[in-house]
């Protein structure tokens, strides 16, 4: 009998069976009895936690706080989440709008649990989070793409061909904004534009807001939450992971219209009951003390960024559009349009993890990424090795 209606016959949904891994994970785990391998293939910054937010968590623990938490988060956290938003865009978001999340990957997950209809259509930005159509996909969605374009100038979006995408079927649009995995970052003018298409149309505009603050010329990026009205269908996810180096403590928060707090709420009990307490801790010293922190890690991003783009404007391969925020270079091998193979070939070969383009949207199959939220020397180090591979061509 085929593994295939063996998996079926146990009733496992087919859909689910057949949902592939991550290629950046299956690349990943191709590695792993391969020893010195520079990694660049997750978004990640190299740096521990802040100490000043890990002793918030421990002092958290020292007090015994480890008993379940409120559904919708620890109070003090969605106040502190309130008092960061209104002081960064000028707005007056309250605690009704909050909902504390374990990570934005779980956000994102009771967003779309909450407003996506079995069988409706999600239009995405692409190139963008496998994560993303992923959810859609779980939750029984039809994914359309909409490609951003690569100019001379920078990538850019076609906002004509993103609402083209829309019909009658269409249940939102997600928007990751600053991009992961090129940077781009969308203007308050699109942003606007988007939010008015969205009223007409009645369709959720999902924001997905992670790497606000890493932004090279600005403080924070545009922020939808900067032109909605609390009626509109719009959510907003962000995560501690990126801005505060807390990958590992999976924290995040949710935006959104006050009459969804309930179902959100509802969401969150019935997925994971919510995050610990010690870990909302963090996040509340995090948004008050980190300031600091974020600009020290931009200045670092943006030395990276660089020395990156000096590296590539010596090789004659390679195409790159110099990112306006996150902390990723995503770069066009010419001549070649099989990424995952040209991950593992660098990988075995080279000792170099860079995530494949292929896992951004499949117009992307002749890119790669490389995460540069990394030391100069890592990057020195990963850099002559890659050298090595573009000379294997010629």
């Amino acid at each position: 009998m085929e593994k295939k209606n063996l998996v079926n016959n146990l009733g496992i949904r087919k859909d689910i069976f057949e949902l592939p891994f991550s290629p950046i994970r299956e690349v990943a785990r191709s590695a792993v009895n391969q020893e010195d391998v520079v990694q660049f293939w997750f978004g990640e910054p190299d740096v521990s936690t802040p100490e000043f937010i890990r002793s918030a968590a421990k002092l958290s623990l020292d007090l015994g706080e480890t008993f379940y938490a409120p559904n919708s988060g620890l109070l003090p956290l969605r106040e502190t989440i309130c008092d960061y938003m209104n002081r960064l865009y000028e707005t007056s978001i309250c605690t009704e709008q909050v909902t504390v999340s374990v990570s934005g990957m779980n956000a994102l997950m009771i967003s779309a649990q909450t407003l996506i209809p079995y069988g409706s259509k999600v239009v995405v930005v692409l190139p963008c989070w496998p994560n993303i159509p992923a959810v859609q996909h779980i939750i029984g969605a039809e994914v359309e793409g909409v490609p951003l374009k690569m100019k001379e100038e920078g990538w850019s979006l076609d906002l004509d061909q993103l609402f083209d995408a829309c019909d009658n079927n269409t249940s939102a649009i997600i928007i990751n904004s600053p991009n992961n995995p090129s940077g781009w970052m969308m203007s308050s003018d699109e942003q606007k534009a988007v939010l008015e298409f969205a009223r007409k149309s009645g369709i959720w505009i999902i924001s997905d807001e992670v790497y606000a603050r890493i932004s090279f010329n600005l403080d924070h990026s545009p922020s939808f939450c900067e032109v909605v009205k609390d009626e509109d269908r719009v959510i907003i996810v962000n995560s501690f992971s990126k801005s505060w180096a807390m990958t590992g403590w999976r924290l995040g928060w949710i935006t959104a219209p006050s009459k969804l707090e309930t179902q959100l709420e509802k969401l969150t009990e019935y997925n994971v009951a919510g995050p610990p307490t010690f870990i909302q801790q963090g996040g509340i010293i995090a948004l008050k003390e980190g300031e600091t922190f974020i600009r020290e890690n931009n200045k670092r991003y943006l030395k990276a960024l660089s020395r990156f783009k000096e590296w590539a404007d010596s090789q004659e391969r390679i195409e790159f559009c110099v990112p306006e925020a996150a902390f990723y270079a995503f770069f066009k091998i010419r001549d070649c349009n099989e990424s995952l193979s040209m991950a593992k070939n660098i990988l075995k070969n080279y000792g170099v993890g860079l995530a494949p383009g292929c896992a951004f949207g499949p117009q992307f199959d002749s890119y790669l990424r490389l995460c540069y939220a990394t030391s100069i020397p890592k990057l020195e180090r990963g850099l002559e090795r890659l050298d090595e591979w573009l000379q294997s061509f010629k």
